[in-house]
This record gives C-alpha cells, structure tokens and sequence, in this order.
C-alpha cells in the first residue's frame, strides 16, 4: 500500500544513519555519493569514517596481519577461522538450548575481542599527533587514489621565437600574506636561465592552473646587471645549487643565491631592490621566517643576513624609481672596506646543502633559535642563533645529507618500533602522546650509494635555563628506503614524502620504515614515437626539489594538498587525479594555422606508430618461423 505522505528524502536522515548507510559501500562510492547534495557531502567527508578506511587499507595494517598470520601457531589459526564463520560455529555446536546460550556468548566475546583488537591495532597505528589537524579523506586520496604529474607552463624566451625554451634553475613557493590575502593565491617563483624571474599560478586563483602568470626583465639576477656580457657560466645561477631561492610571504620579497651574490627582488614589481656579497659562492639558503634573519650557507661558512634591517632602512629613505644601478666601484670599496665583516661561522668541512630551522613545539609556522645545517660532510651540525657563530651540538650521521625537514612533534625509536607491533593498548599510546615533549628531525641523503632515511628525536635538555635541543633517540633506514641518494625530504599531511635519484617519489609513515605508495615521475614528453625497443625505457626526470602545496591556514579544498618538484629544468605537479588537472596544449595560444599544423603532426605520428607496429609484427612473425614447434593457425 503507498503511502499518502511525502516520499521520504536523504536528507532527512539523521548523519549517524547516513554514516551507518555510507560505511557499506566502497571508498570511490562515498567519492561519488558527495556530489548529490551537500549533506551528503558533509556526511562523504566524515574524518572518522575515511580515517577507518585509511586505516584499513593501509599497508602498515596488511603488513601487521602478515606478520600475525606467520608467528600463531596453525590451532590457533584454524581457531580463530572457526569462530570468524558463525553458520559453521553453529552447526558444531548443536541445536541444544545450551549449546545455543554457550555459543552467543562465545561470538560476543569474540566479536567484542577482534573490534578490541582493530581498535588497538588503529592507535598504534594513527601517526595523528594531539591538536593536529589532518583531513582523513585527503590522507586516504594521498595513500590510496591514482596520481598524475602535470607539466608547468615551459617558459619562453624574450624575443627569441616560440621554440626557445627557458630552462628553471630552482624552486620555491610564494603564499602572499602565508594564505591570508582573501583570494588563496599561491605561486611558485622560479628563477630562469636569462636571468629572469617567473610566477606560476600553482592553484588556479588568478586563471589557468599551472600557467605563467608573471615575468620579469631578463638578466635582473646576472652579477654585473642587465645589458652586460653574461655569457658566461659564473655570472649566472648555479645549477648545482639547489636551495637557490627562499621566499618573505609578508614581504613580498624573494632572495636569490647567484655564485657569491644575495639578490632580493620585489614580487610586486619583478624588480632588484638589494643585493649583498660574499666572500665565498653561495651553497644553500634556510626558508625565511618572519622575527629571525635568513641564514646563508656559503662554501667555507655559515652567515647571517638580517633583511630586517634593509626593510627599516627604506622607511627612512626612498627608493629609486629607475631600479637598483649596478656599479663596479660598489664591489671595490666591499673589498677595501675598513668595516669589520658580520660574524661568520667557518667550517672546517665544505659545501653546506640544506639550512633548517627548527619549529617550535606543535607550530610549523614560528621557529626557534636552532639551526640545522647538513651537506658534503659526516655530521648535522647544530647552531644556536644567540651564541652564534659557536657551535652548540653535532649529530653523528656518517652520511651525506641533501635535505632536512621538521616535525613540531617528538618521536622515540622504541615506541615506534613497539607501536609498529601493535603491542601499546589504545590508552598507552593516547597518554603517550599527551606525556612527550620534543620535535622531530627527519634527514634524507645517501650512503654508499644507497638512499638512507634518518629521523632524530631531538628533546630540550633537562637543568638548563637555554633549552638547548638534544638528540635522544634516532631512526636510520638505510636498507628499504630507496635504492639511490635521496634528493629532497619533507612533510606530507601525516607521511614523509621524499625523492630519489632513480626518479621515484616515495611516502612512508612517520616511523621510518613502512612504506605507503610510491610514483615514478617518467619522462615529461607527452608524446613518445614507438619502435621495435619499446621495452627498453627512457631517461626519466627525477625531482631535486618536492614541497607540499598546502596551505598554512588550512582552508584548502578537498583533495588539493599536492606536491610540487622541480626536475633542475623544469617545474611540475603531482596530482591525486586520474587524468592530469592541466597539459602544455592548455597555455598555447589558439591560432588556426597552429592548430592545423598540430593536427598534422598528430596524424603524422599515429600514422608512424602504426607502421612501427605492423614492422615489429612482421619481425616477431619472422623469429616465430625459426621456431620448429611453431604451427601457424
């Protein structure tokens, strides 16, 4: 009989329903089912729902199973098989109304002791630290869902014809305001073989994703200024150095490392506003925290450049409207300068790569007066801002380091390698927790030849006033972790994400050890024409430089946390998507007798490949004749 009511609608079931309903279907399902309404979507991107599907899914989880599958005995195994199956649990234990009473009782004991055990088995596992906040849906989008890598607008020469392309020669990312200009704009600045400077719009809020959106004049950022000879290799940024660029989001101002050179441009006009020398080639720049100055890392030393005082300065006077003049008696009177140098920290090991400055506890944003430094040396060596230049610690590596990253939240070698068998109860692991103090030191580099992950528990050391950090505990992976040097290592929402030089970008959970996907970027050409070694695989591009696109306020989008990398040429985007966001037809400019020629040499390609197929047959046919035990159809 139908009822004389309204027919009933989703979105009048209560949310714990919807959950109920949502925690049967398959996780692309779910995806699906938050584009009908926007309670339903609500309800699709439920944290604790996809934390349980990331939770299950992961391989930190199958990996645990299997290790419990092999170390019980086979009774227990086939006990533990009888009571998951009730129909035949049943029919062992009869019909009796004892047997029926003995038998609920035993599956409830045992259903209650296996979702004790998961539910355990979910706190050892969630690498989520107290008051930090992840998005379980992305997290889930990041482990499990397919990934693309999308090619940056290649940059074009001034003047020079649609087929001079500008090579990048590094990376850094421009948050305006750090997220906070209302708009969501996010850049990556990069600076160009013709001395340029270029923006991308990395998110799309000022147009097409992922095209050139700004560029300056070209040689800006050559020694001896723009209209002068600079053909030459040390006049122009160095392509081995790779923290090359280090970016002010308040003040709009980016540093770049060119030889023995600090060049500070204005990202509002693409303009030099100061430049400051070195005595020696710059090797490595810290990121720019706002309160602390930019540390600079050269070949024989470790500087520090306030830029604080510039930007008090230019309060006091104007600055010129014709641009920054370039002088050579400027670097004389630098050279015969009775004025004592800025203290420098010398090193007695040359070649610094990566500056890190460490977080304070639970904050990414702020900083303290640590200072990290690794390179082309055996030890991290570890400065203390107010008694600088003096060194105030060394961690013991043995390794080459190529890039350093923080945690703001501490890590212990054995609890990870307890909590990695499951062995904390779900109240231990929460008072756990709640109890540490310190923050987390992760190292990615190379030893002998192989890739080695490093991550150092580092703690404020007890009875002192300063807080001087320590090292307490350490982590070093250096058999599955990758099997070249690894180029660049950072935070990934809840995973540490790092790059090789065999042109992978792997993630692994926060002990270390386990590992949760890996990519390999491939070659950036779209198209490739085939031929008879189609096995035999190309030279692919590997990242020097990954960073994670999200933003600090936290007011991302769903799915939209990606990694940008940079390959030493060029820039591109690692996207969860199963067909890419944007390709490099999307920045050519429309014209019809382009777009014909296009189409010509698209046809011209389909019809080679087709040829180079029918070729390769013709060879196998060949070979198969050779063959005595082959009889053709």
């Amino acid at each position: 009989m139908a009822s004389s009511g309204n027919p009933s609608r989703w979105d009048d079931l209560p949310d714990e329903i919807l959950l109920q309903i949502c925690s049967y279907l398959e996780p692309h399902h779910i995806a699906k089912l938050q584009l009908v309404s926007r309670s339903l979507r609500k309800v699709g991107l439920d944290n604790e729902l996809w934390k349980l599907l990331s939770f299950e899914s992961s391989q930190w989880y199958h990996l645990l199973r299997n290790r419990r599958k092999i170390l019980r005995p086979p009774v227990e195994r086939h006990g533990d098989t009888a009571h998951g199956d009730s129909m035949s649990l049943g029919a062992n234990l009869g019909s009796s109304p004892t047997n029926g009473t003995y038998r609920d009782d035993f599956l409830t004991t045992s259903s209650l002791t296996c979702r004790s055990r998961k539910l355990q088995d979910m706190a050892n596992w969630n690498p989520a630290f107290p008051g930090e906040r992840v998005s379980w849906y992305d997290e889930y989008v990041q482990r499990h869902g397919p990934t693309c890598v999308n090619w940056l607008q290649t940059p074009r020469m001034h003047n020079r014809g649609a087929g001079a392309i500008m090579e990048a020669r590094g990376m850094a990312l421009y948050n305006p305001y750090n997220g906070n200009d209302g708009v969501g704009n996010m850049l990556a600045v990069s600076p160009l073989d013709d001395g340029s400077v270029c923006l991308w719009d990395v998110n799309g809020a000022r147009g097409q994703q992922g095209s050139v959106i700004a560029s300056s004049n070209p040689g800006i950022l050559f020694i001896d200024g723009p209209g002068d000879q600079n053909s030459k290799r040390s006049k122009k940024i160095d392509t081995g150095v790779t923290e090359c660029v280090s970016v002010n989001n308040d003040g709009h101002k980016a540093f770049f490392a060119v030889q023995g050179h600090l060049i500070e441009v204005d990202l509002h006009r693409l303009e030099v506003v100061s430049r400051e020398s070195f005595e020696w080639s710059i090797t490595t720049l810290s990121a720019t925290h706002q309160g602390v100055p930019l540390t600079v890392g050269t070949s024989q030393g470790i500087h520090l450049h306030d830029f604080r005082t510039r930007a008090m300065a230019s309060r006091d006077m104007a600055e010129r409207l014709d641009g920054l003049r370039w002088d050579e008696s400027d670097i004389l009177k630098s050279i015969f300068d009775t004025k004592p140098l800025p203290p420098y920290a010398p090193l007695s090991q040359s070649t610094p790569i990566s500056i890190l400055h460490l977080p304070r506890p639970g904050l990414y944003d702020l900083v303290t007066d640590d200072i990290y430094v690794s390179g082309r040396f055996p030890s991290i060596l570890h400065y203390d801002r107010r008694k600088f230049p003096a060194i105030v610690g060394s961690i013991f590596s043995n390794a080459s380091i190529k890039s350093l990253t923080a945690l703001p939240y501490p890590f212990s070698a054995v609890d990870a390698e307890v909590r990695r068998q499951a062995e904390l109860t779900t109240e231990q692991v929460a008072q756990l927790k709640y109890d540490s103090e310190g923050r987390t030191l992760i190292a990615g580099g190379g030893y002998k030849s192989k890739g080695s992950l490093e991550i150092y528990g580092l703690s404020s050391a007890a009875g002192t006033g300063e807080k001087s950090m320590l090292q307490n505990s350490v982590t070093k992976n250096r058999q599955t972790a990758a099997s070249s040097t690894i180029l660049s290592v950072t935070n990934h929402g809840s995973k540490i994400v790092f790059s090789d030089g065999s042109g992978c970008i792997k993630w692994f959970e926060r002990d270390g050890f386990t590992e949760c996907r890996r990519m390999r970027i491939g070659h950036s050409d779209a198209e490739e024409v085939s031929s008879l070694f189609t096995s035999m695989a190309g030279p692919d591009d590997i990242a020097r430089k990954i960073v994670s696109t999200k933003t600090k306020q936290g007011n991302d989008r769903a799915n939209n946390d990606n990694i940008l990398l940079w390959t030493g040429e060029k820039l591109g985007l690692v996207s969860f998507t199963k067909s890419p966001i944007f390709a490099e037809t999307d920045f050519e400019s429309q014209n019809p007798e382009v777009m014909v020629q296009n189409e010509r040499r698209k046809e011209y390609i389909h019809q080679m490949r087709r040829a180079l197929e029918r070729q390769a047959d013709e060879v196998k046919f060949i070979g198969r004749l050779s063959d005595p035990t082959y009889r053709p159809r």
